[in-house]
């Protein structure tokens, strides 16, 4: 029963790491702010959901170090922009670069 336990968290703290590490080893950003990433690029992607303005699966978001990448697809210029605007006014972003492309 022990054995099973410990062999759990190990199995646990190698997927943490081999999903966290990989930004890591790049040298990209540290660990912590790999975590921030990640939790910026889902609050943004929830406020696409949330808003019915915004085609949450026609638009890709990626970050790192608090600067959102938007891409993808979008049905007008209104909602490039209203996409633009829920990414900017999300605790944590500090910079977003908005390559969606207008197609109708």
């Amino acid at each position: 029963m022990k054995y099973a336990r410990v062999l759990a968290i190990a199995v646990l703290a190698g997927a943490t790491l081999a999903g966290t590490g990989c930004a890591v080893i790049r040298g990209q950003e540290t660990a912590g702010a790999y975590v921030d990433d990640v939790t910026i690029t889902t609050a943004v992607k929830a406020k696409f959901v949330e808003d019915k303005t915004v085609d949450a699966g026609a638009i890709k978001v990626q970050t790192l170090n608090g600067t959102v990448q938007l891409s993808g697809f979008a049905k007008s210029n209104a909602e490039k922009a209203q996409a633009e605007y829920l990414a900017r006014n999300t605790k944590g972003v500090r910079q977003v670069q908005n390559a969606l492309v207008v197609r109708p």
